[in-house]
């Protein structure tokens, strides 16, 4: 992984912690972080907005991963080439917040698709579950985001909603959506980064989080979409695990988690 230099000095500073748990990448808090991996043709970067909404800079251009919160959260941020929506609920659709972006292509799921005013649906592709698709020079692959407690299946029905895996320059990076650990995460292979929710009763226990890192070992893992969530226990529950996964803890609420 490649850090700014500020992120390099914060991590200087927490020596002592790193050294406790040395597969934990402790983050600046002051705001949002930017991680940077290596891929063909350059380098895939990740810049954390805020709860599940983040920019990712890739060779083939940018991308807003569902936006939400504002035109003014994005107004320093790289514009998008592409906007990936996973579902319809309001942490990760907004509307205006959409129509205050540029006019680039959209890919969502099919439900968010036909939310779309015309003018928007004219530029978007529906993707379903286990559908498959190339833009800005990478391939994405629509992966089943869903509940499988049966106390929580109606906040996120199976068939319905969409986590994505991106292909760039050769590297593999998911965005699980809101999910639990179903089979479909799983059964990922050759993953470099993953973004997980959890965060209930919407989405998955840390210990449920850790039990699907242990399955699937993707090099580097994100909390995210983790208010209320103790993202520390996520992280030394998956070094007890041997699964060999660096977790990154970024900044995803640098309002405070109430705002």
């Amino acid at each position: 992984m490649i850090l700014s230099r500020r992120a390099s000095l914060m991590l200087g500073l927490a020596t002592a912690s790193a050294a406790v748990m040395p597969r934990i990448a402790l983050a600046q808090t002051a705001a949002p972080t930017s991680f940077a991996y290596p891929v063909e043709g350059g380098q895939v970067v990740f810049h954390p907005v805020g709860h599940a909404s983040m920019v990712v800079e890739t060779p083939g251009g940018v991308i807003h991963v569902d936006p939400v919160g504002g035109a003014d959260l994005y107004a320093g941020m790289p514009q998008p080439s592409l906007i990936l929506i996973t579902h319809e609920h309001a942490d990760h659709f907004d509307l205006p917040t959409l129509q205050a972006l540029p006019a680039v292509a959209i890919i969502a799921n099919p439900a968010v698709h036909g939310m779309l005013p015309a003018d928007m649906q004219g530029r978007a592709t529906a993707m379903a579950n286990g559908d498959q698709a190339q833009a800005i020079g990478m391939g994405i692959e629509a992966v089943p985001a869903y509940n499988t407690s049966p106390d929580r299946q109606q906040y996120h029905p199976q068939g319905r909603d969409n986590g994505y895996v991106l292909t760039i320059g050769g590297k593999r990076f998911y965005v699980a959506g809101d999910t639990e650990d179903t089979p479909e995460m799983r059964a990922l292979e050759n993953i470099e980064v993953a973004f997980l929710p959890m965060n209930l009763p919407y989405t998955m226990t840390v210990q449920q989080a850790a039990d699907a890192v242990a399955a699937f070992r993707p090099v580097s893992v994100f909390p995210y979409h983790h208010r209320g969530s103790d993202v520390q226990e996520f992280a030394r529950l998956v070094q007890g695990s041997g699964a060999g996964s660096q977790v990154v803890i970024a900044n995803w609420y640098p309002r405070g988690e109430a705002g």
